[in-house]
C-alpha cells in the first residue's frame, strides 16, 4: 500500500527535499550501474533510475511503486527510456507482470530502497513478496535491499523535538515532525507524520506502519523464500553488521532449489497477492 505522505500530490512533491540524495543513493547507484536490467521496488519520485541513467546506463530500466502521485513526479523529470508501473508487490503481480515482450530472462538486479522493505508487515505480505522477487530475478541476479536494525531503537529519535524544516526555491516552508505510539511492543512501530506547511490553514497528518526484524528472522524468511543472503552491511560504507550496526543491509540471491518449509511457517505463494 501507499504511504498517506506519498499518496497525496502536495506532500509528494516534498519527498525530494525532505529525502536528498546521500550514501545510501550512493551505495544503490553503484549496484544499478554495474547490472544490465533494473527493477526499483518502491521507486518514489524515480531519483535513482534518473541519476543512473545520466550516468551512462544504457540498459532497462524499470519503476515500481504504489504511489501515483510519486510516480507523476517520475515521469515529469522527463528522462526517457524508463519504465514506470503503478502497483506494489502486494497487487496480484506475478513475476512476469513486469518482463514484457522479449524480455522473459528477469532482471539482473532488483533494489528496495529508502527501507521500503520494512512495510511489508506480516509473514504473508513478506513471503509472497520474496517469492514474487525470486520469480523475477535473472540468472545469477542479485536482490539488493536494506532494514533498520531494530537493536538500534530508532524509533526513540523520531519525536517532535527532531523535526525538520526545509524550505524550497519559491521561498515556500515546511516542517516534518513524528509521533510514535507507545509502548512499541513487538516488531511493528506505528506513528504519525505531520507537515506543515506555509500558507496553508491546516496541517496534514499521514500514519503509517514499519516492521523491524532482527538479523536471524530475516535470514529464516530469505531461506524459505528459496533466497540466500550473499552479503550483509551494518552501514553504507560496508562495515560489518554486527548488534550495534544502524542498518541490515543485504544482497541476496536465489539459492538453486527451495528448501522444505520448516513447520509452522507459511508457504510463498507464486505470484504476490
Amino acid at each position: 500500500m501507499a504511504d498517506d505522505a506519498y499518496a497525496d500530490p502536495e506532500l509528494a512533491v516534498w519527498y525530494d527535499t525532505f529525502n536528498p540524495w546521500g550514501a545510501s543513493d550512493d551505495f544503490s547507484l553503484n549496484l544499478v550501474m554495474s547490472a544490465g536490467a533494473v527493477l526499483d521496488v518502491g521507486c518514489g519520485t524515480g531519483t535513482l533510475l534518473h541519476r543512473a541513467r545520466e550516468r551512462g546506463h544504457t540498459g532497462r530500466l524499470c519503476g515500481l511503486d504504489p504511489a501515483a502521485a510519486m510516480l507523476d513526479r517520475a515521469r515529469a523529470r522527463g528522462r526517457t527510456g524508463i519504465e514506470w508501473v503503478h502497483g506494489g508487490l502486494g497487487d496480484g503481480l506475478g513475476p512476469g507482470a513486469l518482463r514484457g515482450s522479449g524480455r522473459g530472462r528477469g532482471f539482473d538486479l532488483i533494489v528496495m530502497t529508502g527501507h521500503a522493505f520494512q512495510v511489508l508487515l506480516d509473514d504473508t505480505a513478506l513471503h509472497h513478496a520474496l517469492a514474487f522477487v525470486r520469480g523475477a530475478l535473472a540468472d545469477g541476479g542479485r536482490f539488493a535491499f536494506e532494514t533498520r536494525h531494530p537493536s538500534a531503537r530508532p524509533w526513540e529519535r523520531w519525536t517532535p523535538e527532531h523535526a525538520v524544516e526545509v524550505t524550497r526555491p519559491d521561498g515556500v516552508t515546511c516542517r516534518i515532525e513524528h509521533h510514535v505510539e507507545t509502548p512499541v511492543d513487538g516488531e511493528l512501530v506505528r506513528f504519525t507524520t505531520t507537515f506543515t506547511t506555509s500558507g496553508r490553514e491546516r496541517p496534514r497528518t499521514g500514519r503509517s506502519t514499519l516492521r523491524f526484524l532482527p538479523p536471524a528472522a530475516l535470514s529464516s524468511c530469505l531461506t524459505d523464500a528459496g533466497l540466500t543472503a550473499v552479503a550483509q552491511y551494518g552501514d553504507w560504507d560496508r562495515s560489518p553488521l554486527t548488534e550495534s550496526s544502524p542498518e541490515i543491509i543485504t544482497l541476496a540471491a536465489r539459492v538453486s532449489r527451495r528448501p522444505a518449509l520448516r513447520e509452522g511457517r507459511l508457504a510463498a505463494g507464486p505470484a504476490v497477492g
